[in-house]
């Protein structure tokens, strides 16, 4: 058998969506997969996706003929191309125009509806969905728009949040004890404080595990323009919800 070859194909490079890429490269490179990761050339500094096994390619996150094409270049060889957000998506789609290479497509998180920006995004989420052999979504809304979108094939793939290399953490007792949470459990969220995330639903589940013995604590790492709402919730319910910036 002859090695799968793929490409990862990263945006603007969100913290998420690239730990995610990285993780997923040392996954399947494990698998005797070879893995090439195009993306703007400072994220190889940030994530050491050569360090996780992969080839990188840099390739500016424009949408220029010339970004295009040294996409398509790179893309050219491969058995399948998957790419991760939306404009990577859109990029990918183009790159791979008239070249029968598969492409998947990952949305991490959801666009903006409102507005100019909101109608624009909306046009390259339906390109992107019917370019795309496969979309799989973060969160079941996610998928929704996507099939509507006219996806052949759309399915969930709910990710976690890998730590970037380089950055190694406590243990998990410590980084519990150091919450106060040493002897319940914890559940943490980890996104910006905006109000696309859906923080509002974690803060009516927060509420109803007070019926819970014990109760769970929640931390919350992110910031962003809901924080002083969600603050007022928490402290006039009192809820077990810490935020930690």
């Amino acid at each position: 058998m002859t090695q799968l070859r793929t490409v990862q194909v990263l945006g603007g490079g969100g913290a998420g969506s690239s730990a995610h890429v990285r993780s997923l490269a040392a996954g399947l490179v494990a698998r005797g997969v070879r893995v090439t990761v195009c993306a703007p050339a400072e994220l190889e500094h940030v994530y050491d996706f050569p360090g996780a096994g992969a080839h990188f390619a840099p390739v500016p996150g424009r949408s220029d003929p010339a970004a295009v094409g040294a996409l398509r270049s790179v893309c050219a060889t491969a058995d399948l191309v998957h790419a991760h957000g939306l404009h990577a998506a859109v990029r990918a789609a183009l790159a791979l125009s008239g070249l029968r290479i598969p492409l998947v497509v990952t949305w991490h998180t959801r666009a903006p509806h409102g507005g100019a920006r909101g109608q624009l995004l909306r046009l390259l989420e339906r390109r992107s969905a019917r370019a795309a052999e496969v979309v799989l979504g973060t969160c079941s809304e996610l998928v929704d728009r996507a099939r509507q979108h006219g996806a052949r094939d759309a399915r969930l793939a709910p990710l976690a949040a890998p730590v970037p290399p380089g950055r190694p953490g406590p243990s998990a007792a410590l980084a519990k004890a150091g919450l106060g949470a040493a002897d319940r459990p914890l559940v943490l969220a980890v996104g910006s404080l905006t109000p696309e995330r859906g923080y509002t639903t974690l803060l009516d589940a927060a509420e109803w595990w007070r019926q819970l013995d014990p109760v769970p604590l929640v931390a919350i790492v992110g910031e962003g323009r809901e924080r002083a709402a969600l603050e007022r919730r928490i402290a006039a319910e009192g809820l077990p919800v810490r935020l930690l910036g």
